[in-house]
């Protein structure tokens, strides 16, 4: 943990942001069966707010509550309990989401739903892997979390868990491209735009005929734009095909020096030698996108695609000011607990900062 910090005095202004019934739901979810030492599933989820952002131990979370006059237990029936509010934590983070999407309705007059994809992985101490994933979709349009799912290591970068509908567009990296999560996303009736590879997705005419990616290409001057009529190939699990707009702008001289050394060094430390192809793919950007000329023409589509660097501040905000990967635990049920927690008070901070108007330090 890198400081430790006080709890927030404010708690009473922190619970005009969570629902009103704090004490059904966490019956209703297993986390408050009984009262013995918490009192409340107010206190319950004070405790868990400490635990999660002040960097203490079990047993310094415990001590302050007593000293606080919140709670009395040990730190092994605190252990028990945050364990079991596993569910309930994820219950307050779903609502807290759903409460997002009607203040982005309310919000929102712009006739295109840009959501940004991305995921981050999460390490548990002592762990050199990775043990969690978040994946979070981020609204371009009212910059705030459109929704989060946390996982484990086994699920991975996917636009098939998006859950977007007519008027979205689903926005990822080179990680997204896979032909599944496009036709589960065009199956929806929302739009894609996906960064590709050169050999990530394999694209054809719209005819079904073989489409040669880089021999396409290859008469594009530095700085210009081509754009051409494809489909995702069908594969053997029975994907069908999709059909879209490549869109490819060939970089500078230097920028593409510059992709180029990156490759070899890749190749270097894995000892291999760079594939030709690979390195002259390096002199363009590849995008693929369903969505039509008419909603986004190439240039824009492109220009919007620069915008991903939004939901990497997401996730640097999230690890550098929230610590979100500074897990303390092993145990999953109490490391579910954490993660919930930390993502919960970072949609409050949302919920604070869009609703300045109505928020005054002086109470």
């Amino acid at each position: 943990m890198k400081t430790s910090v006080s709890p927030a005095n404010d708690w009473a202004l922190l619970l005009s942001y969570l629902p009103a019934d704090l004490e059904t739901s966490a019956k209703a979810c297993g986390a408050l069966q009984r009262q013995r030492g918490v009192p409340s599933a107010q206190v319950l989820l004070r405790l868990a707010f400490a635990y999660a952002y002040t960097g203490w131990s079990l047993q310094a979370t415990v001590t302050w509550a007593r000293g606080a006059g919140l709670a009395c237990l040990s730190a092994v029936a605190l252990w028990k309990r945050l364990r079991r509010a596993a569910d309930w934590s994820a219950h307050l983070l779903a609502q807290a989401l759903a409460e997002h999407a009607v203040l982005r309705r309310d919000r929102l007059p712009a006739r295109l739903r840009l959501r940004l994809i991305d995921a981050s992985s999460i390490s548990g101490p002592g762990s050199k892997g990775t043990d969690y994933r978040v994946h979070l979709q981020f609204d371009l349009g009212t910059l705030t979390t459109a929704d989060v799912i946390l996982t484990d290591a086994s699920e991975g970068e996917s636009l098939k868990r998006c859950g977007l509908g007519p008027g979205e567009i689903a926005m990822g990296d080179r990680g997204y491209a896979h032909r599944q999560g496009i036709a589960a996303v065009d199956a929806t009736g929302a739009a894609v735009i996906v960064r590709l590879g050169w050999q990530s997705v394999p694209l054809q005419r719209r005819d079904g005929t073989a489409f040669d990616l880089l021999g396409t290409v290859r008469a594009l001057e530095p700085g210009e734009i081509g754009e051409w009529a494809v489909q995702t190939a069908p594969d053997k699990e029975g994907t069908p095909a999709v059909p879209g707009r490549l869109i490819a702008r060939r970089k500078s001289t230097e920028a593409t020096e510059v992709a180029r050394r990156k490759r070899r060094a890749t190749a270097r430390k894995k000892g291999r030698t760079p594939d030709a192809r690979s390195l002259e793919a390096a002199a363009f950007i590849f995008v693929f996108t369903t969505a039509t000329g008419d909603q986004l023409p190439a240039p824009a589509v492109l220009e919007v695609y620069r915008f991903r660097w939004q939901i990497e501040l997401v996730f640097k905000r999230l690890k550098g000011v929230l610590a979100l990967d500074e897990l303390a635990a092993k145990d999953p049920a109490l490391c579910r607990t954490f993660l919930c927690i930390k993502l919960l008070g970072a949609l409050l901070v949302e919920r604070l900062s869009h609703r300045w108007v109505d928020f005054s330090p002086w109470g």
